[in-house]
């Protein structure tokens, strides 16, 4: 055996060796996330003696402040408050938002037409119409829903026209040419391809929903998640203040799994060609 021949053959045992011993410490991706999540607190846990009530908290306060609010009935009420207002406009901005999107996307008339709008509606600051939306709606749940869907709207819609844009043109000139029908080609072919652009959309309009949820209890009537946080701040009850703040962000991170869970079931082949790891 050559000199050559052994020298490779230990280079192969060794990365062989090497992929081996990254298998057996390898640690599944939940596991490291609630390792980080230990340490943060831990580390928060440990700076309470430095931390001010009136400006700050730490976790041991924060969770007797939820039990209390949770004994007394203020957070369950609150978080139905704002989850109903949330679902409604999220779940509109969804059924209308990929519609348009593929529409957008697949039609050049449609394009020209309502593109401009929805690039305009896009960049606007939708926040400075509250007001506006206030005097057509109210202050109740119709305006917080309005809200909500003008903010997720647009990352569902844009996000969809732009993975109907990404399609391979030989793929919808195939159906073309065996004289498939629009319809069945915006199905079987333009659909599919488009779906992992579609569940990223969805994830990015999460963020934005919520964030809209918590801006419309403020600027309107002062309710749900977002009274608490308001009127927390205004009596400097900084642990009650951070309970809201929490919840919100544990939803959208629930939410964000969801979909993530959702997008692994519709579009699977997407994890492989990702090479999503455990």
């Amino acid at each position: 055996m050559s000199i050559t021949e052994t020298t490779a053959r230990a280079k192969t045992g060794k990365e062989q060796a090497s992929v081996a011993a990254e298998k057996a410490w390898s640690m599944p991706d939940w596991a490291i996330t609630t390792i980080s999540l230990l340490i943060l607190v831990g580390v928060w846990q440990a700076a309470a003696p430095f931390i001010d009530p009136l400006f700050g908290s730490y976790p041991s306060q924060i969770f007797s402040s939820f039990l209390v609010m949770m004994e007394s009935g203020t957070l369950a009420r609150a978080f139905w408050q704002s989850i109903q207002p949330f679902f409604a406009g999220y779940l509109l901005a969804a059924a209308i938002g990929v519609p348009a999107g593929l529409l957008l996307g697949r039609y050049r008339v449609a394009e020209a037409a309502l593109g401009i709008y929805v690039m305009a509606g896009y960049a606007t600051p939708l926040i400075a119409l509250v007001p506006l939306l206030m005097v057509w709606f109210g202050l109740g749940f119709a305006v917080k829903m309005v809200i909500i869907f003008l903010l997720a709207f647009f990352p569902i819609c844009i996000n969809t026209w732009v993975g109907v844009k990404a399609v391979p043109r030989t793929l919808v000139e195939v159906g073309t040419a065996f004289c498939a029908p629009q319809s069945r080609i915006m199905r079987q072919i333009v659909l599919p391809a488009t779906l992992p652009y579609i569940m990223a959309g969805l994830r990015l309009a999460i963020g934005k929903a919520v964030i809209a949820m918590i801006i419309a209890e403020f600027l309107t009537a002062i309710s749900g998640l977002g009274g608490i946080i308001i009127n927390a701040a205004n009596s400097f009850r900084t642990a009650e203040m951070f309970v809201p703040i929490i919840c919100v962000m544990i939803l959208a991170v629930v939410l964000d799994r969801l979909v993530a869970w959702l997008e692994r079931k519709v579009a699977p082949w997407q994890s492989e060609i990702a090479g999503d790891h455990a």
